[in-house]
């Protein structure tokens, strides 16, 4: 029976095995760029098809208050003959740029709708924000009108319904078939 010796290292066996390591270590570091570069591709892949279900979905939402909103509004005492899905405000001369889901008017009021498959305090604040674009575009323009708020979704939480009535907007919420406008607690604010 013969021992089996362990050879002693020496530079060259231990230089050896550091540049293959070395090796190894960069086809690693290559192999997971190519999976970072796959996995970035595949994630603004999915982005753009979640986002088109989005809209898809959003364009349903419009399509289904849009047609019945004008004779909701009326058991409010609102009575709106004009309805514009999609309005767009686009004032390059004053950067005053938005667009509004459901634009209702009539003489001396609009109503700005905005419509969201789930309803979120950011998308709240940002009608506030909308709503203050179209007054200082409607003062710009002589548009003496005053302008109300409402906020529409299918996924609206007790806090963000809370929140929602609190920045004085009227809600709208689907409920079967149809759908419920909650109006603001005490009066709307108006723009």
């Amino acid at each position: 029976m013969a021992a089996q010796i362990a050879s002693k290292p020496n530079f060259e066996s231990v230089w050896a095995i550091l540049q293959e390591n070395a090796v190894q270590i960069k086809e690693l570091r290559e192999s997971q760029k190519e999976t970072d570069r796959i996995l970035k591709e595949s994630k603004k892949a999915l982005d753009i098809q979640i986002g088109s279900l989005t809209n898809l979905f959003g364009d349903f939402t419009i399509g289904m208050i849009a047609p019945k909103i004008r004779e909701k509004f009326t058991e409010f005492g609102l009575v709106f003959p004009k309805a514009y899905p999609n309005a767009v405000i686009d004032d390059l001369k004053n950067d005053i740029s938005f667009e509004i889901d459901i634009l209702l008017e009539n003489g001396y009021k609009a109503m700005l709708v905005e419509v969201k498959t789930k309803l979120t305090e950011e998308r709240i604040n940002k009608h506030i924000i909308r709503l203050e674009k179209m007054r200082r575009y409607a003062d710009l323009h002589g548009d003496k009108r005053t302008f109300l708020g409402a906020v529409a979704g299918f996924a609206i939480t007790d806090d963000i319904r809370k929140h929602a009535l609190e920045q004085s907007f009227y809600i709208i919420e689907p409920d079967g078939e149809n759908f419920n406008i909650i109006p603001p607690s005490g009066q709307a604010k108006e723009w």
